[in-house]
């Protein structure tokens, strides 16, 4: 079955990734989890995101459309980036978001994926 893992950071979390004394070890942590599950061939797909200010959040509000600069939601964590893994129970997804660097100060957010709509 394959789960989608969200990856939410805090503010201090996106900040590492461009503080010159602290980006490195935040780096090496991602490369070293993504390594890992790459060795275990359970990845299927994924990407990182931007930080949360380059969001951009549309609405229809009475047919009109309604445009936000930022994220849709204004929480303590944001989403940082997500993957598509493919793992045989949910406790296996489990004890990969477990080791996702972000899961100490953040959170990671484990949920099945729907299969492929049929044609139509």
């Amino acid at each position: 079955m394959q789960y989608a893992l969200f990856f939410a950071e805090t503010p201090a979390q996106f900040a590492e990734r461009t503080d010159p004394a602290k980006s490195p070890a935040y780096w090496g942590a991602w490369t070293a989890f993504i390594g890992a599950m790459r060795e275990a061939g359970v990845i299927r797909n994924g990407d990182g995101l931007q930080a949360p200010h380059t969001a951009t959040t549309v609405r229809l509000a009475d047919g009109k459309r309604i445009v936000q600069d930022g994220p849709f939601a204004d929480a303590k964590e944001q989403l940082g980036g997500y993957l598509v893994i493919e793992a045989d129970t949910l406790d296996a997804a489990l004890d990969w978001a477990a080791k996702a660097p972000c899961a100490a100060g953040g959170a990671v957010e484990v949920r099945p994926v729907l299969p492929p709509m049929p044609p139509q």
